[in-house]
């Protein structure tokens, strides 16, 4: 593990507020973020922030644009912040996307260079959104990965079901944070 990086993904209060579903979502979350620190697994946090104005948003891009009527994820808003139970600390790294995938529109490939991250530890809201694109784009970058199915979150948990159970594992392990934290505790 020690290439290995944990992302946490848009777990941003809007997020949040939209998708928990009061199944003890963010406490999970923080047990991964936790016992990635104590393993000294890096944890990557990835938030989209739209520009004031949204220039950055086509109207051809219906997800977006859905977004953007909704007023969610200006950069500044509070609404766009992490949300304070999982909050970084510091030398945890924060990586601002335009897009839904951690890699589009964002620095993250270079971070990961830069500290030699050849392995992924994927989290975050939703899993069908930015876990799934993430974890595409990732794959087809030839990473490790690996998906904590009890720490994605999907306001619709048939779409999260069939994701974490039949299309994941096809490119990832897909594994409890429990079942990893044990795996990376030290021994």
């Amino acid at each position: 593990m020690a290439n290995s990086a944990l992302l946490v993904m848009d777990v941003q209060q809007d997020v949040v507020d939209i998708a928990d579903d009061g199944s003890g979502y963010l406490p999970r979350l923080r047990a991964a973020i936790d016992g990635a620190r104590t393993a000294g697994i890096p944890v990557i946090y990835v938030v989209i922030a739209l520009r004031p104005g949204h220039p950055e948003v086509s109207t051809r891009n219906k997800a977006l644009t859905a977004v953007v009527q909704a007023g969610l994820f200006t950069e500044g808003a509070p609404g766009t912040a992490i949300h304070h139970d999982v909050a970084p600390q510091p030398g945890d790294i924060v990586v601002v996307k335009r897009r839904a995938s951690a890699f589009s529109g964002s620095d993250l490939g270079l971070v990961l260079r830069a500290r030699a991250i050849d392995s992924l530890v994927l989290t975050g809201i939703a899993t069908s959104a930015v876990v799934l694109h993430t974890l595409c784009q990732a794959n087809d970058q030839d990473f490790g990965l690996t998906v904590l199915a009890d720490a994605c979150l999907d306001t619709d948990p048939e779409v999260h079901r069939f994701l974490t159970e039949r299309l994941f594992p096809q490119w990832a392990d897909v594994v409890s944070v429990e079942d990893w934290l044990k795996a990376i505790a030290p021994q």
